[in-house]
């Protein structure tokens, strides 16, 4: 393994990748199931409207940013599968963070190796899923947090929220990191060592004590920037594409994935309650009683892991995607691309704890996907069945989430500061 540098691992890996989309060209071609995601097809469509002047929402069915039918207007002119080489170029990121953090290079190795062969990561990037260069932005927006550049880091927190809605759940946990005590506004925060981490939750790093200073020294000179210029972002890239595309853009792109509901292709323990009361509209007590456990969940990650930046963002997402209303199998890159993140501070081993969490996650999807297929492909009545599928789906997921928990080394990203301790010294005296 140690052989393995990270150049071989992206230059290999690159190289599958580009053997997968030229077969899926193949496969395409001749034979009648077809290798790309009927998204990209959307996007592509999408885009080709773009190049010509149009708008990318006369392509039913596209319910994204213009951004990212911009990104793939080069498909008109180049190649189809432009986009697909664009989702599919990621993996440096991760290396990137664990150095930053200051992994050992065979950790890094291992972890990146965790997403560059994925099965799920590198068919679903292949394909034409669109979700790989949202996770590309969501990593690259922690490395700018990691380097003291709040700037940067606002700038493209807003785009991504736009671009995609759901990182809007980091915004708090973000804001908890930028707690001055850890990350002042004169000087680059100082990270924490990981070869220095014993497991140990840290006395200065504890999600209750960032509660504390966030309510203390809410609106310091870094919390507000990244408030204003994320927001800012966000607000002129939404309101530039309302100006040209108006309400056809908000509803499609923002609007639909708010209220947004699917009786198939649908994990959620939901989707029989929506399959039931599909076309009719819903109260808002049931609206509020499906959104209160994700809501508690969410809070709760945040305020015991937010120091851990990177660990507390994975965790978050895999709890809003087990508890969301809608769960199609592209939410799994969410926190598939941040799973690696996590891999150097776990005490989890691969051989038996690892392997039955892995072996847990697949047979409660497969499981699913049985009933499902009786389903949507053979007509039969298993809307029960599929009913306890999902909640089965859920306990896997939830009974992983607390394993990864349980087996993980509490490492605070950044160093409380010396000089605070020192002032508060000097008062003393």
């Amino acid at each position: 393994m140690t052989s393995l540098d990270i150049r071989s691992l992206l230059v290999f890996s690159a190289i599958f990748r580009v053997i997968l989309i030229v077969y899926g060209e193949w496969q395409d071609t001749h034979m009648e199931v077809r290798y790309t995601d009927v998204d990209y097809l959307v996007f592509s469509d999408a885009a080709a409207l773009m190049a010509v002047g149009d708008s990318p929402y006369k392509r039913t069915t596209y319910r994204y940013s213009p951004l990212l039918a911009f990104l793939l207007i080069p498909n008109s002119f180049i190649h189809r599968s432009w986009g697909k080489f664009l989702f599919s170029a990621s993996g440096y990121f991760i290396y990137y963070i664990l150095k930053l953090r200051k992994a050992s290079e065979n950790m890094c190795n291992i972890s990146v190796m965790a997403w560059l062969f994925n099965p799920f990561t590198f068919t679903i990037g292949t394909r034409g899923n669109c979700e790989p260069i949202v996770c590309a932005v969501i990593l690259w927006i922690m490395i700018c947090l990691l380097k003291g550049n709040v700037l940067q880091s606002a700038f493209w927190y807003g785009l991504v929220v736009h671009f995609r809605i759901y990182p809007i759940i980091y915004s708090i946990p973000i804001i908890l990191v930028l707690d001055p005590n850890f990350f002042p506004s004169n000087q680059k925060p100082v990270l924490r060592n990981w070869s220095a981490v014993q497991g140990e939750r840290p006395k200065d790093g504890s999600g209750s004590h960032s509660l504390h200073n966030l309510f203390k020294s809410i609106f310091t000179w870094n919390r507000v920037v990244f408030g204003l210029v994320s927001g800012l972002v966000f607000l002129f890239c939404t309101g530039l594409f309302y100006c040209l595309y108006e309400w056809e853009f908000l509803h499609e792109a923002l609007l639909y994935h708010l209220t947004r509901t699917d009786p198939r292709h649908n994990f959620s323990i939901y989707f029989y309650h929506i399959y039931l009361h599909y076309g009719y509209d819903t109260s808002v007590v049931e609206k509020l009683i499906s959104f209160l456990p994700q809501f508690l969940v969410q809070l709760v990650l945040i305020f015991c892991f937010a120091q851990d930046l990177p660990f507390c963002i994975f965790v978050q997402t895999v709890a809003f995607v087990a508890f969301n209303k809608v769960i199609t199998a592209q939410y799994f890159v969410w926190f598939f691309c941040l799973l690696p993140l996590i891999l150097p501070w776990s005490k989890m081993k691969l051989r038996w704890d690892g392997l039955s969490c892995i072996l847990l996650w697949i047979g409660a999807q497969t499981h699913w996907l049985m009933w499902g297929y009786l389903l949507e492909f053979k007509g039969k009545n298993v809307f029960l069945q599929l009913w306890a599928a999902s909640l089965l789906f859920l306990a896997a997921n939830i009974y992983i989430l607390v394993m990864i928990i349980r087996n993980h080394r509490y490492a605070s990203v950044f160093k409380a500061l010396e000089y605070a301790n020192s002032k508060n010294a000097a008062k003393l005296e």
